[in-house]
């Protein structure tokens, strides 16, 4: 993973609605989750869903299918395991201490 694509991913998640979405979407795997549903459990506003929809599909980090007419969205959990992968990627390589490796 590029920086970049990590800092726009970050970027995203850095808003409350967003992050509080997106721990929603998660919870629902690959079946994902149609926005009335959202809305109604994380009491937000149908607008204001949308706009922040928006705002993580076009960061990468969810995507939507249409089932009939219904959209259902889901996380892009790749992207997910690529970030947790871009922040441990150099860890404990500084350790200092002979023989005590520390495992990430």
């Amino acid at each position: 993973m590029e920086i970049y694509e990590a800092l726009e991913a970050f970027a995203s998640l850095s808003q409350e609605t967003r992050l509080r979405v997106f721990k929603l979407i998660i919870e629902f795997g690959d079946a994902g989750l149609a926005p009335k549903q959202m809305a109604k459990e994380l009491k937000i506003p149908d607008n204001t869903l949308s706009f922040h929809l928006s705002h993580l599909t076009n960061s990468g980090l969810i995507s939507s299918k249409r089932e009939g007419r219904q959209l259902f969205y889901s996380a892009n959990t790749e992207l997910v395991n690529g970030l947790i992968d871009f922040l441990k990627e150099n860890c404990c390589s500084r350790d200092t201490k002979p023989g005590q490796r520390k495992k990430c």
